[in-house]
């Protein structure tokens, strides 16, 4: 599946970029075009990259994928490789999704394995922000990275979100300390996943806004600025979410010893008690005679003793907290 877009003197222009014509539009002056392929075969990407001079290392790492997040600068062109990320909130789980890009003096080629990021968020990006398209392929591309890095914003936000429902969780009169265990590693693993597609978006924007990328306007250099700062934001915030699970999880370990401590402290006491009743019994049940032996006040002698020991232990240990 295909899709395109063409750029004219800074406007949008009816017309569609296939494999076929794509040459001719790089010599035409003032023209910007976008080509995006869903699922390319291997021979379709050795023709693009035939009529593009494109480098064949760029044209392998395309084709075959699972690429870090990069950029690499070649004579004509460069190659970028990207994530965009997706929280799902039912089962706590990031799933990314690779794109390539190449980027020419008139040309951004978009290259996806399948579907799952919505095409519509970029096209509806550069409709919004039509003002800056006379910037050609460096507007284009402006908007396939701010597109990318706002979905990252998203990602963490909901995770934020899911963080806050996890305290709550946490300091519950009844916490289920199972699911709060397996929420902590869900959230814990997507938050580790997230820093290790945004994090290296750095390295691909800094060339740019250092302006080493020469295909690259340097007007255009302030919006990826922007998108840069967002990039850090996002570290920043990934990085403090994940030590604050890591302290949840201290936390629940700390709560969870407290709760054994108590339910000892209150099993030891009520042994205690017990204990008494079982000593005074154990006295009078001797066979040898003792004061009250065969008479009934031994008998009132010993229930009384049992009675108040134990009220006296119950007293004493409810007022230090351990019932």
């Amino acid at each position: 599946m295909q899709r395109s877009r063409i750029y004219r003197g800074g406007k949008l222009v009816p017309g569609e970029v296939t494999l076929e014509n794509i040459a001719d539009f790089e010599a035409q002056p003032n023209t910007a075009i976008w080509l995006d392929l869903v699922d390319p075969t291997d021979a379709e990407l050795k023709a693009l990259g035939a009529h593009l001079g494109l480098h064949e290392l760029a044209v392998e790492d395309a084709f075959k994928g699972r690429q870090r997040p990069k950029l690499e600068h070649y004579d004509s062109h460069l190659f970028i490789n990207t994530y965009a990320a997706r929280f799902n909130k039912d089962t706590d789980e990031l799933a990314t999704i690779e794109m390539s890009a190449f980027v020419t003096g008139h040309s951004l080629i978009t290259i996806r394995d399948d579907e799952d990021f919505d095409i519509n968020l970029l096209t509806l990006r550069w409709d919004d922000s039509a003002a800056l398209a006379n910037h050609g392929v460096s507007f284009l591309l402006w908007g396939l990275l701010d597109v990318v890095v706002d979905g990252y914003f998203e990602v963490v936000d909901a995770l934020d979100q899911e963080v806050e429902e996890l305290e709550d969780l946490l300091f519950d009169e009844k916490p289920l300390d199972g699911e709060i265990q397996k929420r902590s590693y869900r959230l814990r693993k997507a938050l580790v996943t997230l820093r290790r597609v945004a994090i290296p978006m750095r390295e691909v924007l800094n060339p740019i806004v250092k302006r080493d990328a020469q295909v690259i306007s340097g007007e255009m250099t302030a919006y990826y600025q922007d998108i840069y700062d967002h990039v850090m934001r996002v570290a920043d915030w990934t990085d403090s979410l994940r030590d604050l699970v890591t302290t949840l999880l201290e936390t629940n370990l700390t709560i969870q010893g407290n709760r054994m401590n108590m339910i000892m402290k209150k099993v030891t006491s009520w042994a205690a008690i017990i204990a008494v009743p079982t000593a005074v019994t154990g006295f009078f049940g001797q066979n040898v005679p003792y004061p009250g032996f065969n008479s009934s006040f031994g008998f009132w002698e010993s229930t009384v003793s049992m009675i108040v020991i134990s009220a006296v232990l119950y007293w004493t240990f409810k007022k230090r907290d351990w019932l």
